[in-house]
């Protein structure tokens, strides 16, 4: 099966393939399968009689899904990113893999040549505003100039990409409409707690709009996808064609993007990764308005010591902003602004937060003294970030 891996994490991002889960045969392998008979166990200790407790800790749990399913499923979208082709030829049609030879293979070569295209990727998005702004993952539409979006009453539309930001994953597109959308409203992640019920939408394996439900396994999960990765954990499915798609909270309001998933084979095992609502917000307005995301950025290389309050600066860019503003080898950063740093990742995203330009006071612990800096901040430059092992800034 064709996975995006981010490399070294045996993480799969929850894109476009097209695969058949339990289409039967032998189990695969370290699957334990048990018989459904019952065993013979020894009888159960009863538990000591224990007072009540008056009304209990969990209560309302949705008998079903279905009001919520109504109400914002007409929002989300299936995004499809392909490149012309010849429809009279079945020589360059690229099937995905886990298709050939499944009865999946016909009917997908019989809408790609209906199409006259070649399907690069598939994933899913959803519309924030009536007029046809869709919000969905980066790497769904990367750089495509072919993007297709269907929506729920099955309608397809042509997109383009307003604006894209690589390191938060996120990417803004905009169809034309002569009707106004269907569209779903902001929720905040802030106020999100573990155990919380979510409901993930979205287009898994391409097969088309469906639902999944489950809880909020943990927060702030960090997974080396990015310096300014603060997940949420979920244990609802997600998998490959999911990314892009909308978390719901029991209200109906977007919480988060779905993004990633581990797995050891490329489908759902309960750890999915969404991108909080309230990294997601700002981004959106800056992607809508601007086209692109104007960074902070300091131009040091950074390392956590443990036992030692703030950020050891163990490299610094020739000509950048904290080597003009007075920044040395061995300085421990421990405040931005009025910002304390915790460590590295808390640094990064207080100063990426910054306006470029703007000069801020940044509190350096050397050897013995405390200095207070004035530290112009620089714009960050667009390949920062990435395919870098140190905690860069």
């Amino acid at each position: 099966m064709a996975h995006c891996r981010r490399p070294g994490r045996g993480l799969t991002l929850a894109c476009a393939t097209l695969t058949l889960l339990a289409s039967g045969g032998e189990p695969g392998p370290g699957l334990l399968i048990r018989s459904a008979r019952a065993e013979t166990a020894p009888p159960p200790t009863a538990a000591p009689d224990a007072p009540p407790t008056g009304l209990p800790l969990v209560s309302g749990l949705p008998v079903t899904f279905a009001p919520l399913v109504r109400k914002v499923v007409p929002a989300v979208v299936n995004i499809a990113v392909t490149r012309d082709m010849d429809p009279a030829s079945d020589r360059h049609l690229h099937v995905l893999p886990d298709v050939r030879g499944t009865p999946l293979e016909r009917k997908f070569r019989e809408r790609l040549r209906r199409h006259g295209e070649e399907m690069l990727g598939a994933g899913s998005g959803f519309i924030v505003d009536p007029s046809g702004v869709i919000v969905t993952n980066n790497h769904v539409v990367g750089d495509a100039n072919n993007i297709t979006v269907s929506l729920a009453n099955g309608h397809e539309l042509p997109a383009r990409v307003l604006g894209s930001d690589d390191l938060t994953d996120i990417a803004v597109i905009k169809v034309e409409s002569l009707t106004p959308l269907p569209f779903v409203r902001w929720g905040d992640s802030r106020h999100v707690q573990v155990g919380d019920w979510i409901m993930a939408a979205g287009n898994p394996f391409g097969l088309g709009s469906s639902v999944s439900a489950g809880i909020v396994s943990a927060r702030g999960r960090d997974i080396g996808a990015s310096p300014f990765d603060d997940f949420l954990q979920l244990d609802a499915p997600i998998n490959p064609g999911n990314s892009g798609g909308p978390t719901f909270n029991m209200n109906g309001e977007v919480i988060a993007i779905n993004t990633a998933i581990v797995s050891p084979t490329g489908g759902s095992v309960g750890i999915g990764f969404s991108i909080p609502s309230e990294i997601v917000i700002p981004v959106v307005e800056a992607l809508r308005t601007q086209g692109r995301i104007d960074r902070g950025w300091l131009g040091v290389t950074l390392e956590d010591v443990d036992g030692q309050d703030g950020s050891r600066v163990v490299d610094l860019d020739k000509g950048g902003p904290a080597q003009k503003g007075g920044v040395r080898k061995g300085d421990f950063i421990t405040t931005v602004g009025a910002d304390r740093v915790e460590n590295a990742r808390t640094l990064i995203r207080v100063v990426a937060a910054a306006k470029p330009g703007t000069v801020l006071p940044l509190t350096v612990r050397r050897k013995a003294a405390t200095v207070v800096l004035q530290v112009p901040i620089g714009a960050r430059p667009a390949d920062d970030g990435r395919d870098n092992d140190g905690d860069d800034q």
